[in-house]
């Protein structure tokens, strides 16, 4: 079962009688295949039965089809649907391996992207989600079990900060995930596939994935500090293109921060999809570790608490937040002394 992809009659009407077909590789929650169509290859997905299908097949729809605004391609073409059986027909991109500066280029595409969205598109997609008041209490548990002290006023800032994720600002075309592998480098630049978690929301929210080692990953990295300034640069000056306006120095910085610091606080964040939303994985990392990819849960941890260190270095909101993490990172690596940096490249 699932050897063939699924192409009803209205496909076959729409696009003709599919050729050759080759499974290709996805997650447990879809069956992706590569089809030879009459005149072209094309990729059929059909996302398979389980939690939220509906929704998130929904979700890729709607987000391939505002991603198709774009003044230059950001994602595949939607060629057809076929809601009834969960099915997309895109267009086939070929993919290169990445260059050494790849995340330049992704850097501005995810800014084509994001501006791809605006008021007028408010309810297409659900709004963005940052952590609760459950991931705080996870977070504060966790520094009392590294025994590092919480000083008065970091949970009334930790409860700030929420609040303010909750409604930050924007109408961004989300990608959700947008992680390497989401990423294809194509002759023509890079093109983002995979829309399942799209929503609507700030920017920031994703162009923080450079600097906090892309949270729902299974491939974290740690740009060196030039290729993020390159990188990030890349992304406000495409924004500014597309769309006329100017990220203020202020908003970038402070944006940043709370994106980063919201990234700490998930829990979620250290383990893949399908093994989120239940546990609390913060309180699991003093008792063990795991391997997730590129990097195990600790060297995430530790990665994310220096990236919040240093970025909320200077900000009057979350400056106890800063000194924190930093007390926590030096208590883990005192802890776990063989820690190893994460990767500085992407496999």
């Amino acid at each position: 079962m699932g050897s063939r992809p699924v192409f009803g009659e209205e496909l076959r009407a729409e696009l003709g009688t599919p050729g050759r077909s080759r499974r290709l590789g996805s997650s447990p929650r879809s069956r992706v295949w590569r089809v030879e169509l009459p005149g072209t290859t094309a990729v059929v997905k059909q996302l398979v039965d389980g939690p939220e299908a509906d929704d998130r097949y929904a979700r890729e729809v709607t987000a391939l089809r505002l991603a198709a605004r774009a003044s230059s391609p950001v994602a595949p073409a939607l060629l057809a649907v076929d809601p009834a059986a969960r099915v997309l027909v895109l267009e086939h991109l070929a993919h290169r391996p990445p260059a050494e500066d790849w995340s330049v280029d992704y850097a501005a595409a995810l800014a084509r992207l994001h501006a791809t969205a605006g008021p007028a598109d408010a309810g297409a997609l659900p709004r963005w989600k940052g952590p609760s008041r459950a991931d705080i209490h996870s977070f504060l548990a966790l520094a009392a079990t590294l025994r590092v002290t919480v000083a008065a006023g970091v949970a009334d800032e930790l409860d700030a900060l929420v609040e303010r994720l909750g409604r930050a600002p924007g109408h961004a075309l989300l990608h959700g995930d947008p992680c390497p592998g989401n990423d294809l480098h194509t002759p023509t630049g890079t093109r983002f596939v995979d829309f399942e978690q799209a929503a609507l929301g700030s920017g920031l929210m994703e162009l923080a994935y450079l600097r906090i080692g892309f949270p729902t990953c299974w491939c974290v990295t740690a740009a060196p500090a030039p290729m993020l300034e390159r990188a990030e640069n890349a992304y406000l000056a495409a924004w500014h293109t597309e769309t006329g306006t100017r990220i203020r120095d202020a908003e970038l910085r402070d944006g940043l921060a709370d994106a980063c610091a919201g990234w700490l606080l998930r829990g979620d964040a250290l383990v893949e999809r399908a093994r989120r939303e239940g546990a609390d994985h913060l309180a699991r990392v003093p008792r063990r570790d795991w391997k997730w990819g590129t990097a195990t849960a600790r060297q995430r941890l530790v990665h994310r608490l220096g990236v919040v260190a240093r970025t909320t270095a200077g900000h009057p909101e979350l400056a106890g937040v800063g000194g924190l993490s930093r007390a926590m990172r030096q208590q883990a690596l005192a802890r776990w002394p063989a820690l190893r940096p994460v990767p500085t490249k992407r496999p």
